[in-house]
């Protein structure tokens, strides 16, 4: 049965967030015929510090974060619900490592250090886990916004997740990060009231125990705070320390960073928005809470048109992503519905958008400029920039369609990353020493072992038999560091104690400095509205835009006296 007062506010609020899109889109054209695409990625290094907390907060809470918070809490119980501290640590250590001397450098985008350090190519292979990571991710909130659309109106999954697509799509098309920061703003205010205007509805309905009796295990039940084995340790700690780590290196979080107007407000943003992420998970924890105390039998879900039988009231395996909606959905009152599914549908749309926009960025800027295109104008990397952001969407809705947990994508897109990526740049930001031979070992080892643990959701089989309680992504996240420190070191000797000739450097990695040109010969400086970057006949280098008069020290980078 289609809920029409449902159907009627997805369209009002879908219309709110395309117009502010729309709005935020006319802000980016500010520069005119002179607009680049890092204009578009990083908005001009402009973002202020409200609407900076608003979209660095953001970069986690969206569809898949409270969706899959409710579906964790539900189904596996609060204390396997670990994204929402994971990811909140994350933005601490972020803030407190790497948001500093990556905004201080005026990055614009996350690769761009590995590109500056270990060639173009290496860059562009270190993004291919970023750009599983960030579809993944999209993904994840694009199943939860089918999820969710699917009971409001009865549409068939596939349609609603290509529609809802479509129109973030869209309007991140035109205006880029303005877009995506300024829609931030409206999604978490819509959370929040979608959100908190239900909880008490539904937690007083007739067919609800009160959540704090069934909290704990008792009546055949585990309770909805769930717990944790012995056995089951090292799989939560494995969880745990890839949800923490993991959540790093994601080029959503550093555009965020780079975009900020000081390396000091970037440090703070992160602090700020870490603390968003605990509060804006609590309401998804209390729904999934409920969901798990409510008498399913009780409630016009059953007589809904559905026709299986359900067994001690709750409701079946395979509806477990939709649990949050259907704690709207039947037990709220019709205009509580109306409200928050509207705002909550709205929400998940306008939150793909950012992980859209990120791939997009470093396939733009990375890997077409920095290997096929280097002489591109600036004019063919917006429309390659366009031509991804549509593509990267595309991929993102098939799999969001095609994989049947929220929760589950959401572990995965952060999976590869940690194992793969967060080792690559922790060194190459804080390890002057580390050079190309050793990521590419350290990337090798690392995909080895993380892709011979098998992966059930990509239906990989299990080809290395890690002990069942071993932490083995942890592991193998360990390995591929100690790797790259080892093979840096010992690839730095062997050049520098002459036993490798320079010849051998095939990388050039060791015996040429790739930070820095070392001749002034065909150096030009180039100024543009909010930036300076240093070119080389004609080729600009990605590690010399200069983030502002303050961040960096100008003596240091002035090219005319090396």
């Amino acid at each position: 049965m289609i809920n029409w007062w449902g159907l009627a506010a997805i369209i009002v609020f879908y219309l709110l967030i395309l117009a502010i899109g729309l709005i935020a889109g006319r802000k980016a054209k500010q520069f005119g015929k002179d607009a680049s695409s890092e204009d578009v990625i990083v908005a001009g290094r402009d973002i202020g510090a409200v609407v900076g907390v608003f979209t660095m907060t953001a970069t986690w809470v969206g569809g898949g974060y409270i969706n899959g918070t409710a579906e964790s809490t539900f189904f596996s119980g609060l204390v396997w619900t670990q994204a929402p501290f994971g990811y909140a640590i994350s933005l601490v250590i972020g803030g407190l490592i790497f948001a500093k001397p990556m905004r201080k450098q005026g990055y614009v985008t996350m690769l761009d250090p590995f590109t500056r350090k270990y060639g173009d190519v290496m860059g562009g292979i270190l993004f291919l886990p970023a750009l599983l990571g960030e579809i993944f991710w999209s993904a994840a909130i694009l199943s939860a916004l089918g999820a969710t659309l699917s009971v409001i109106l009865g549409l068939d999954n596939m349609i609603a997740t290509i529609v809802s697509a479509c129109i973030a799509v869209f309007y991140t098309l035109f205006g880029g990060l303005y877009s995506v920061a300024y829609t931030d703003v409206v999604q978490l205010i819509c959370i929040f009231i979608g959100l908190w205007l239900s909880i008490p509805f539904a937690m007083t309905h007739a067919a609800v125990t009160p959540i704090t009796e069934t909290a704990l295990p008792g009546n055949g039940t585990a309770g909805w705070v769930g717990t944790i084995a012995v056995a089951d340790l090292g799989v939560w700690i494995d969880y745990a320390l890839l949800l923490i780590f993991g959540g790093i290196p994601w080029q959503v979080y550093f555009q965020r960073v780079l975009s900020s107007r000081s390396a000091g407000r970037a440090q703070i943003l992160s602090f700020v928005a870490a603390f968003g992420c605990i509060i804006m998970a609590l309401p998804a924890v209390l729904i999934g809470a409920i969901g798990y105390s409510t008498d399913w039998n009780k409630t016009d879900y059953f007589t809904d048109g559905r026709n299986w039988s359900l067994t001690n009231g709750s409701i079946p395996e395979d509806d477990n992503k939709l649990i949050l909606p259907l704690v709207m959905q039947y037990l709220c009152p019709a205009w509580v519905s109306f409200v928050g599914l509207g705002a909550v549908s709205a929400a998940v749309m306008s939150s793909a958008d950012s992980s859209v926009l990120s791939a997009s960025s470093m396939f733009a800027n990375n890997v077409y400029k920095m290997i096929f295109r280097r002489r591109a104008s600036q004019n063919e990397i917006l429309w390659v920039l366009r031509i991804a952001i549509f593509v990267v969407g595309a991929l993102a809705t098939v799999m969001g369609i095609t994989i049947n947990t929220i929760y589950g994508l959401w572990y995965l897109c952060s999976d590869f990353v940690f194992v793969i990526l967060f080792p690559q740049l922790l060194l190459v930001v804080h390890m002057p020493k580390s050079n190309t031979y050793g990521s590419v070992c350290g990337y090798i080892v690392g995909l080895v072992l993380r892709l011979g643990g098998g992966e059930p959701l990509l239906s990989l089989p299990q080809v290395i038999p890690y002990p069942y309680e071993m932490p083995f992504r942890a592991v193998s996240m360990l390995c591929s560091l100690v790797t790259i420190i080892c093979v840096s070191l010992f690839t730095n000797m062997l050049f520098h104690n002459g036993i490798l000739p320079k010849s051998a450097d095939i990388f050039k990695a060791v015996l040429y400095d790739r930070s820095i040109y070392k001749s002034s010969d065909d150096t030009e400086e180039v100024s543009t509205p909010w930036q300076k970057t240093h070119t080389k006949n004609g080729i600009s280098n990605p590690g010399l835009v200069a983030a502002s008069t303050d961040d960096l020290d100008k003596e240091k980078y002035d090219l005319t006296k090396l």
